[in-house]
Order: structure tokens, then sequence, then C-alpha cells
């Protein structure tokens, strides 16, 4: 009987979204090591390719210091239109996105990039649109309050208050919280990984 060697897995963000999306589909990382890299955005970055980049990063960043390991990078990235609404420094800029979601429609774009041991490395980017309704100043103001804005990419958490905000999606629901599920096992069982 052939065995599989151990297969080890890292997940390169701080993110405790994405570390729950995981544990959802039965995927439990050994290590939880966050990349210190470069996330600023530079003229040449769409929405789509900053996802990826910064996702890719992440799992090369991290795989320097460990060998033997499947590392996964990922990144969202929300955007309204070519702009990209990062993660709000303060409340003021968090009120101001809120204000250009208010009543449009607005894509997400959630970057996952796969490394195996071998340093072969798949990746996507998975886009979900997302549309808010007309938000009135007392609902902004109260979602300000609520403080859940912060660290959050477009300044909103889909799966806690805001949820009340957004009609509709069209696309991946796990995306828009922090990782692509589907795409991501699909990556994996690409790479082989099938712990």
């Amino acid at each position: 009987m052939n065995e599989k060697p151990n297969q080890r897995l890292i997940l390169a963000s701080a993110s405790p979204r994405r570390l729950d999306l995981l544990r959802q589909i039965g995927v439990f990382p050994d290590k939880i090591i966050p990349a210190d890299i470069d996330e600023a955005i530079t003229k040449s970055d769409t929405p789509r390719s900053l996802a990826l980049r910064l996702a890719k990063s992440k799992a090369v960043k991290v795989s320097y210091n460990y060998e033997g390991y499947f590392v996964l990078g990922a990144d969202t990235v929300v955007s309204v239109g070519s702009r990209i609404l990062s993660k709000p420094i303060n409340s003021e800029q968090a009120r101001d996105f809120l204000k250009l979601l208010s009543g449009r429609r607005s894509r997400v774009f959630g970057g996952v990039a796969l490394l195996s041991p071998s340093h072969e490395m798949r990746h996507r980017v998975v886009e979900t649109m997302v549309k808010f309704k007309r938000l009135s100043e007392q609902e902004i103001n109260y979602y300000i309050a609520s403080g859940e804005w912060e660290g959050k990419a477009g300044s909103y958490a889909i799966q806690g208050i805001a949820s009340k905000f957004i009609p509709s999606i069209n696309g991946s629901y796990s995306n828009i919280v922090g990782l692509p599920l589907y795409e991501t096992a699909q990556l994996m069982f690409g790479l082989g990984f099938n712990k």
C-alpha cells in the first residue's frame, strides 16, 4: 500500500476569516504565517492584477523559509469601476468608501496562489459582483460606529452587519468574505494537496 507523503500547509495570511473558511472545507493549516510584503498600489495595477500580485507575493515570501510545505497566499481587492478601495486607514476614509459603494455595483477580486513543495505555483483570480442599496447618512453613521469596517477591504464585512445593505451578489460569496473556496479547493487538488 502506497502512503502519501505528509502534506503540510501554511496559510500566508493573518486573516481569521480565511482560516475559518479553510476549516469549513476540512482544510486545517499546519502553520499560519502572515507574509510581510509591500501592499502599495502601483500605477500599472488594475484591481484584478493587484489581487493576483499580492496573493502570489505572499505565497512566495513565506515559502523562502519553509521547505517542504504547500503555501497558500490570498488577497481581496474591492473596486468601484477602476478605483481600488483598499482597507480604510481611518473612519473618514471608510465613510468615503461607503458613500462610493452606496447604490452601486462593485466588484470583489479574490486572488489565490498555491505554491507546492516543489515550487510549482497555481493561481486564480475570482470576481464577484456586489450590489449595495442606497445608504442613508444614518446607516453610514451606524456602520462606522460599529467598527466592523476596520481592517476590511472596501470598508465592509458581508458576513456581518453590512449584509443588510447588500440585496444581491453575483458569484462566490466566500470570495467576498476572503477566500473563494471552490477555486481554492480546485487549486489544491490540481497540485496534489488532498489532505
